[in-house]
């Protein structure tokens, strides 16, 4: 009985491998649009706290920190070298230099993660100076990866 458990869900991974492996280049550029998109939906509101132009919420900040966090991982895939003819905002260096760009992704998740963690402390003034150290991360991101809008 173990024994088709594991046959069966060895069959089903190799399957969504497979079908994740197939996803199409325009696909990939959406899904991680998406991703950026939802990263700005949460930590703007985390950006004005840090910058006084809205009240300290901790409870926001929180909440905001725990999906960012997780969001941080997600868009890197879509970067895929297929999708590199594809209409995006994305310069050519993604695909060029391809240690730069990892460096910047490990970046924005090691600051983030340490954004959720300083914000269930409760030290506003800690949450607040990484706040900034995220700000920071995206922006080294979008300065070298990213076209100007």
């Amino acid at each position: 009985m173990k024994k088709s458990f594991f046959a069966v869900g060895l069959a089903m991974t190799l399957a969504t491998g497979a079908a994740m492996a197939q996803v199409k280049p325009e696909i990939l550029v959406k899904q991680r649009q998406a991703v950026m998109t939802l990263q700005g939906k949460y930590f703007g509101p985390l950006g004005a706290m840090a910058q006084g132009k809205a009240p300290y919420n901790a409870q926001i900040v929180q909440r905001n920190a725990g999906f960012l966090d997780n969001l941080s991982r997600m868009p890197w895939d879509g970067f895929d070298p297929s999708t590199k003819g594809e209409k995006s905002h994305a310069l050519p260096a993604v695909f060029n230099d391809d240690a730069k760009f990892k460096e910047a992704a490990s970046r924005l998740q090691n600051e983030t993660a340490k954004l959720y963690q300083v914000s269930r402390g409760g030290d506003e003034a800690a949450v607040k100076a990484q706040i900034g150290a995220v700000g920071k991360a995206c922006g080294g991101y979008h300065e070298n990866f990213r076209q100007k809008q």
